[in-house]
């Protein structure tokens, strides 16, 4: 898991209106480093639309958009702290909002890595106090060592 942690896709404060536009920039983040293929854009939009990814978390509400592996180029977990929270949709179609705060954007390429990484997300996201420990951290590279230190 370690691999897919990068400090170039470790975003601090990272200001945002909406879910739509915060998608789009950090999908074209993931796109100019060379992770993703120019299509993961609108495919990350498109999914998002059809399987709202948010999700109502305790201490932080957050948000795991993804799309599918085949707009992957290299596999990566882009990380964005949010400096003020933006509104995605529940995960589950229940409808609610949720003002997620952190976004977990993942870049996968085998399905079953992609499975891993997202058990082993959501393992993080039940334990309050390691997500707002996660939150909380204001370093690059310790957020990425805290990380690790749940994922592996």
């Amino acid at each position: 898991m370690a691999s897919l942690l990068h400090e170039e896709l470790v975003l601090l404060n990272y200001q945002a209106d909406n879910a739509e536009t915060l998608l789009k920039e950090l999908a074209t983040i993931l796109q100019q480093q060379g992770y993703v293929k120019d299509s993961y854009i609108q495919a990350i939009l498109a999914r998002e639309k059809e399987f709202p990814t948010g999700l109502n978390t305790p201490g932080v509400k957050l948000a795991m958009p993804h799309a599918a592996p085949k707009h992957v180029y290299k596999e990566a977990i882009l990380v964005a702290k949010l400096a003020q929270p933006v509104m995605f949709k529940e995960m589950g179609n229940s409808g609610k909002d949720v003002e997620a705060s952190l976004i977990f954007m993942l870049a996968v390429q085998d399905p079953k890595n992609h499975l891993d990484a997202l058990s082993k997300l959501m393992s993080i996201f039940s334990q309050k106090e390691k997500l707002l420990e996660v939150y909380n951290t204001v370093d690059k590279k310790r957020l990425i060592e805290k990380l690790n230190a749940v994922l592996n």
